[in-house]
């Protein structure tokens, strides 16, 4: 996880000792809600989300500086925006309440803002402070960096949805009132994957940011670019391969779908992609699973289950010998 908690302000911190405890075990459950956000979303991609790629400080971690790392930056933005945004809005903070700075004026045709808006303002804010206070650098990568987690908070606040009540006789609907509220944090997840597959990559001069000059070039490069994009200096490694030196684990042995109900296209296509298109075998293995079962409620007070055996067909990327016709690794495709 993210390692918020570590980081200590002083006495010239932007944010005050007394609002660091105020808001740090939130800005810690946000970091963890992105970091489990980003394993749903890559559960069945080549890289997955891998705990040692979890690390967002510059001096603790990512050597690398691709796609993959500017999705674990936007996303764990994401997660503390969101999650600071949520307990604000659940009255957790006394300095913080709904979002009313544009109730009464016109909206749209027929309808008014009003109500409690989700106070993303606060959020963004307090965001801010604690993730980009994480980035002590003025390279290339930590401009990276800062730029992904503007994109997460973007992607937080592009996100929201309009809730509206009607007003008028017999809910005739003359008039509504309407105001901005969080989706479910999955939806702002599944955004940012997008945002992860449209990537831009930067090309920058080696040796940029050692001078005034080249920090200047740096900042105008990423100034030219949309806070709503992910970007990234890197291409990103063969995930397919195992590489110790990198500490990647390759797909051999990783786990792939075939059947089951409502599978999404990246799932119905996840053993393919981790195993054919990685030049490995899919192995069939069965297995038997113990689950409580005919469970009844007995007066009183308790609940008897039995326990069912079933026995269920499991898929898995294996180096055995591919039968004729199947699918090579093909180098530098997408993870």
């Amino acid at each position: 996880m993210p390692a918020f908690s570590n980081h200590h302000p002083d006495q010239s911190a932007v944010i005050s000792i007394e609002a660091y405890l105020i808001y740090s075990s939130s800005v810690a459950a946000g970091a963890q809600s992105g970091i489990e956000e980003c394993k749903y979303q890559f559960a069945w991609d080549r890289w997955n989300c891998p705990e040692r790629a979890l690390q967002l400080s510059s001096h603790g971690g990512l050597r690398s500086a691709n796609r993959e790392t500017a999705f674990v930056h936007a996303i764990s933005s994401a997660g503390v925006m969101y999650t600071l945004t949520r307990n604000c809005s659940l009255g957790d903070f006394d300095n913080c309440g709904c979002d009313d700075s544009r109730n009464g004026q016109l909206g749209g045709q027929g309808w008014l803002w009003g109500g409690c808006s989700d106070n993303v303002g606060f959020g963004e804010a307090i965001s801010k402070q604690f993730v980009d206070a994480l980035e002590t650098g003025q390279d290339a990568r930590a401009a990276m960096n800062l730029h992904n987690n503007e994109a997460g908070r973007k992607a937080v606040k592009g996100t929201m949805k309009r809730t509206c009540k009607c007003h008028g006789v017999s809910g005739s609907c003359t008039t509504q009132t309407c105001w901005l509220q969080l989706p479910e944090f999955r939806e702002v997840g599944a955004h940012l994957k997008e945002k992860y597959h449209a990537a831009l990559k930067v090309d920058l001069l080696q040796g940029a940011g050692n001078s005034a000059a080249g920090r200047g070039a740096i900042a105008d490069t990423f100034r030219s670019i949309s806070t709503r994009e992910l970007v990234h200096l890197e291409d990103s490694p063969d995930y397919c391969l195992e590489n110790k030196t990198l500490g990647l684990l390759g797909t051999e042995g990783r786990e792939c779908l075939r059947r089951g109900r409502a599978l999404g296209r990246w799932e119905r296509r996840s053993c393919r992609r981790l195993c054919g298109d990685c030049g490995l075998a899919v192995e069939e293995r069965r297995a038997e699973t113990v689950s409580s079962c005919n469970c009844k409620f007995h007066w009183c007070c308790a609940v008897r289950c039995e326990q069912c055996r079933r026995r269920v067909t499991k898929y898995f990327c294996s180096r055995a010998e591919r039968p004729r016709g199947g699918a090579v690794h093909t180098p530098g495709r997408k993870p």
